[in-house]
């Protein structure tokens, strides 16, 4: 740690630095920001910044309010998109309290404690993002909706298009800041497009996650768009989803891979993906935050509705990918109903948590879903076992209320304020729905 900081200031005196931004998130998973002077950065190492955490959503109660942000100097990147005038450089912070005890509401704080009880199993979490999102021309819109960049699908090569330059020049970005980029590509949807990035440990993808969402956002105003990540911003078109690659190593070996048996998923890898299905539903007011994503999960265009695995199975809720069959490294399950907007380190945290449950208790994975699953019958689908994810909202927050995994993992605090921040917004949406959303959404996401 004393060289990665030694490395920071080093490299904030050579390169000129001007700014140094302290990144974390609230409970929403909104980024919050502060800028700092080059010459407060030692400091800011040593005795963290300190804030009014009851100001940000879910931090910290009103008789407990003093907090600090301790940047973590191995998180340091030059941000690409400020001008040579005034370099501005980039760290993500871990939120204590003022005698140095971790934040229990802090999101990374939260995702730090499940990849330390997997660090007990002698499990390291490796993920795999694809995240989906739109480009509209404005957040504005009129009696029509909101209005996409282009009217291209799924895989199209738009010449000289928006999202072909947008793409190229975010992808750009994200490489300049360090953050690995395994493809982008045109979305089914109008004016969607989809980047992946490559599989990192699950605190490097949330970080990622979180930057990548600033760079889309950052990128789209220079290009005089509009970048979205809300759910379902067209009623008739695809949902935004994060379709999250994972897998569990120990050591240098995937614990998931096992030569010969089928799919060469092993009996760890059947376990922890049995423990995802039977705690989906529960997980799924975080996974799936807002009013809006229960458009995108019953709305058709690939987004899983039921509970169930397949191979291929693009309409089931894990999939299990064979794209390098015999490549150890490649093995790994695919959860698809998580959003692109959900808070990445809760998400994650609740993820993990759901595998290593059914690793720990020897759950039972259920048959493999064939068929598409959305072509059969109510009564087929019961006779299979293949139960509904959540309706809507106030529907997981109900399951989530019931669930010892869910309330473990988040902590006391960030359980209780999910429940009761999330029930509000179903009332505010109940009382004022629009026919595209609070026009706020969409702003904001």
């Amino acid at each position: 740690m004393d060289k990665q900081r030694d490395f920071v200031l080093r490299t904030i005196e050579e390169r000129g630095i001007k700014f140094v931004r302290l990144w974390f998130t609230d409970v929403v998973g909104q980024l919050k920001s502060v800028a700092i002077a080059p010459a407060e950065t030692e400091g800011a190492f040593a005795e963290g910044i300190g804030f009014d955490g009851s100001a940000i959503e879910g931090l910290s109660r009103l008789f407990e309010s003093d907090l600090l942000a301790v940047p973590d100097p191995s998180t340091f990147q030059i941000l690409p998109w400020r001008d040579d005038i005034d370099p501005t450089a980039r760290m993500f912070c871990d939120i204590t309290t003022p005698d140095g005890e971790p934040a229990v509401a802090d999101p990374r704080n939260v995702l730090k404690r499940s990849l330390a009880k997997a660090a007990e199993r002698g499990f390291t979490f490796y993920t795999h993002p694809e995240i989906e999102f739109y480009l509209l021309k404005s957040s504005k819109f009129g009696a029509d909706g909101p209005e996409p960049v282009d009217s291209a699908g799924y895989f199209d090569n738009v010449p000289g298009g928006t999202a072909h330059d947008f793409r190229r020049r975010s992808v750009r970005m994200l490489e300049d800041l360090g953050i690995s980029v395994e493809f982008s590509h045109h979305e089914a949807g109008p004016g969607q497009n989809e980047i992946d990035l490559r599989y990192a440990d699950a605190l490097t993808t949330a970080d990622n996650i979180m930057t990548f969402r600033t760079v889309v956002k950052e990128v789209a105003i220079e290009e005089g768009v509009h970048a979205t990540f809300m759910p379902k911003p067209l009623a008739n078109q695809p949902g935004s989803g994060m379709h999250t690659h994972m897998s569990l190593f120990e050591g240098d070996s995937n614990v998931f891979y096992e030569a010969g048996a089928r799919y060469q998923l092993s009996q760890t890898g059947r376990n922890f993906m049995a423990g995802l299905l039977r705690h989906a539903p529960e997980i799924t007011a975080v996974t799936n935050q807002f009013v809006n994503s229960y458009k995108r999960l019953w709305g058709g265009g690939e987004a899983p509705s039921f509970v169930c695995w397949g191979h291929n199975n693009r309409s089931a809720l894990i999939r299990v990918p064979l794209y390098k069959p015999g490549k150890g490294t490649s093995a790994r399950v695919e959860y698809r109903a998580i959003d692109s907007a959900a808070n990445p380190y809760l998400a994650l945290s609740l993820m993990l948590a759901a595998g290593l449950k059914g690793i720990e208790e020897g759950y039972e994975l259920a048959p493999e879903a064939e068929d598409d699953v959305w072509a059969l019958s109510d009564s087929e689908r019961r006779a299979l076992g293949y139960n509904p994810l959540p309706s809507s909202l106030d529907h997981a927050l109900s399951l989530m209320e019931e669930s010892e995994l869910v309330a473990e993992t988040l902590g006391e605090q960030v359980f209780n304020y999910v429940l009761l921040n999330k029930r509000q917004d179903w009332r505010e949406y109940r009382a004022q729905v629009t026919p595209y959303e609070l026009r706020s959404n969409l702003e904001i996401l």
